[in-house]
């Protein structure tokens, strides 16, 4: 807009200067400037009508969220399912939801994961009431937990698996898989209930692998505890002790939502790290740890061997 104005303004000084016969000279250099100026205006439209070809291609081609939102998909299975295979922010309306939620697509390890919870570098405080956890809080793209009303949600409305894949500061990768995975409602504290496990990292939820006794040590039937609300088997507070919302036993052999100490190797009054007893211990706390659901009978393209395979969560 600057440089048509600068090109009319000229366009009537050129025609004043014409006038005049002692300004030839001036109206020559007015002339080339404005025949510059010209030149300028058209390569700035050339490439703002490149810029805007672009955007519309990336609309076309870029798999986002609002692009399924006239659609209502329980969970991340069924937007894979339904051909958006990246991983990126989708809204979904589990059954029962009263409105959509916003969760992060997790589309590696086969795809269709609905991601429950990140932890990547300790931006995000963990050590949160029990309303923050009942509702969920972070940042989706980074560090968060998505909800425990939303937990049951999407847990109660079919048979789940959760998948949690964890690394260690020196690179190496785990994971550990349970079948059935539910969580209750809050009326029963949202006790957690699970199947099964396969894996590589152990399975510590049970806390029969290694740990002294899984009566202390399980997590099999545990209510959820936060520092407000305590809800667990130790004649202390878990929750208070290793600053972090769980579902505590007396108190754990895991815990992946304690305190986020950058060096791996730790000391503490408690073991109140980023915990996953049967693999580093726990005076270990992990580098990263994705937790994420989905529905047994989910369909994928690839082998087992390639959905076994650990893999790093997003950054």
């Amino acid at each position: 807009m600057a440089l048509l104005i600068g090109v009319i303004i000229l366009s009537i000084c050129t025609q004043s200067l014409k006038a005049s016969d002692g300004c030839s000279g001036d109206l020559a250099r007015l002339q080339e400037r404005e025949q510059l100026l010209k030149r300028q205006l058209q390569k700035q439209e050339l490439l703002l009508r490149r810029l805007l070809l672009m955007n519309q291609q990336n609309d076309i081609t870029r798999p986002r969220s609002d692009q399924v939102q006239d659609t209502q998909y329980t969970d991340c299975s069924q937007v894979y399912g339904s051909g958006f295979k990246s991983s990126a922010l989708y809204r979904i309306k589990p059954s029962g939801s009263p409105s959509t939620v916003k969760v992060y697509c997790d589309m590696t390890d086969g795809g269709g994961w609905t991601v429950l919870q990140r932890r990547i570098n300790g931006t995000e405080s963990f050590n949160r009431s029990w309303t923050d956890y009942k509702d969920g809080f972070g940042d989706l793209n980074a560090e968060f937990w998505l909800g425990n009303d939303n937990l049951h949600l999407l847990t109660t409305q079919g048979n789940y698996s959760v998948r949690i894949n964890l690394e260690d500061f020196d690179g190496h990768q785990r994971y550990a898989e349970y079948k059935n995975f539910q969580v209750a409602n809050e009326k029963d504290q949202y006790r957690l209930t699970f199947g099964a496990y396969v894996g590589t990292a152990g399975d510590a939820l049970t806390g029969s692998y290694q740990a002294p006794d899984s009566k202390w040590a399980g997590h099999q039937g545990m209510k959820f505890s936060t520092y407000d609300q305590d809800n667990d088997n130790y004649r202390g507070s878990c929750a208070q002790e290793d600053k972090g919302g769980w579902w505590f036993n007396k108190c754990h052999s895991a815990n992946l939502n304690g305190v986020y100490y950058p060096n791996g190797h730790y000391s503490a009054v408690t073991d109140d790290g980023v915990v996953w007893y049967p693999w580093r211990g726990w005076w270990y706390s992990l580098k990263t740890c994705v937790m994420k659901l989905r529905p047994i009978e989910h369909k994928t393209d690839l082998t087992s061997d390639q959905i076994a395979a650990p893999l790093r969560g997003p950054s």
